[in-house]
């Protein structure tokens, strides 16, 4: 594995870039993942409470769910990540990660819901009591190509719980989509996949190699993009940057100094940046490319960004299945400064 390095990603401009960029749906409220039904339906979630559809291309007005208590958005906390089952085209099953109350308590949770025309209901709950707070709950989910579901969970604003392996809190879990724990997870009996993690909020498998990344929060810079293997502890809060401590992997590379405060993420699938890696980030306002070795997938090449500054804050990029890429803003969730018509979904169609 190559040394953990910070990185200064390099600035394209709009030549560079082989897409288009369109805004297609306006005035969301903080919207957090996007999802593609066989049908060509788009679903996505509001962090207030909300999932919502495209038909068509058209933001229907009417929700597919609004959560009731004790579902609560505070904070960092809220309506977060959701993904569609591999067999949704027969079983209807959507999936999504939210915040709750339980006492004097915040916890999050993974549930299952069955979909019909364009509404839902909760079906079963297939994981709960991961620790939450009004920062740092993670939130990212998505069915990777062993059909489990992996899961990022943040520390809470407690640190310690990410070196806790009796804790759910700053892990990636890996569940079965009925909510049962693999034999195979590195930890037997526990849905830890992962641990060390501070907020991890983006998941993505190379297509090119089959490896899993994830991107994840540091406390001040030093943000982390993140090779994930089984059973492997990523440091928090004992390591950050460049740090190296026995029995612990640095990342594959970080901001340094500055703050990218990296969210969803994914492989671009088509293209001449196809099985590029692409980053949303929120606090640095730009989508982060970086090269990866599909013959060793420790390794990382260039990194860039685009689009700096002009949409705001990003919470996901997400690639559709016929090559267009989708962007969501986050300028609506208490961190960013709000501009006319957010929150938005930015289609980038491919110039060729």
């Amino acid at each position: 594995m190559q040394p953990s390095r910070a990185v200064e990603p390099t600035i394209l401009d709009d030549r560079q870039i082989p897409y288009r960029a369109d805004v297609v749906a306006a005035g969301l409220d903080v919207p957090w993942e996007l999802v593609w039904a066989p049908d060509g339906r788009i679903f996505l979630t509001e962090r207030p409470g909300t999932i919502r559809v495209m038909v068509q291309g058209v933001l229907q007005r009417e929700p597919v769910i609004s959560f009731p208590a004790p579902f609560v958005s505070e904070g960092e906390g809220g309506l977060l990540g959701l993904a569609l089952d591999p067999d949704f085209a027969q079983n209807r099953f959507l999936y999504a990660y939210h915040t709750y109350r339980e006492g004097n308590q915040i916890f999050n949770r993974v549930i299952r819901l069955r979909e019909q025309n364009n509404r839902a209901a909760i079906d079963k709950v297939l994981i709960d009591r991961i620790p939450g707070g009004v920062i740092h709950n993670g939130g990212r989910i998505k069915i990777g190509p062993d059909r489990h579901l992996y899961i990022t969970t943040g520390d809470g604003g407690v640190r310690q719980r990410a070196q806790d392996l009796s804790s759910l809190a700053g892990k990636i879990l890996r569940i079965r989509l009925d909510g049962s724990i693999p034999p195979d997870n590195p930890f037997p009996g526990s849905p830890v996949y992962s641990y060390g993690h501070r907020n991890p909020q983006g998941l993505a498998w190379s297509p090119a190699s089959g490896a899993l990344y994830s991107s994840e929060h540091g406390p001040s810079g030093h943000d982390e993009i993140n090779l994930i293997q089984p059973g492997a502890n990523y440091g928090w809060p004992v390591i950050q940057g460049d740090e190296q401590a026995p029995g612990m992997r640095p990342p594959l590379v970080h901001s340094g100094s500055n703050t990218w405060a990296p969210a969803g993420m994914a492989f671009v699938n088509t293209g001449s940046w196809a099985s590029q890696l692409l980053v949303a980030n929120l606090r640095g306002e730009q989508v982060l490319k970086i090269a990866l070795s599909a013959e060793n997938p420790a390794v990382a090449g260039d990194v860039s960004a685009f689009y700096p500054g002009r949409f705001g804050r990003l919470r996901d990029v997400a690639a559709a299945p016929d090559g267009t890429l989708y962007l969501l803003t986050s300028n609506r969730d208490g961190r960013g400064a709000e501009r006319p018509g957010d929150d938005k979904i930015i289609r980038l169609t491919p110039l060729r």
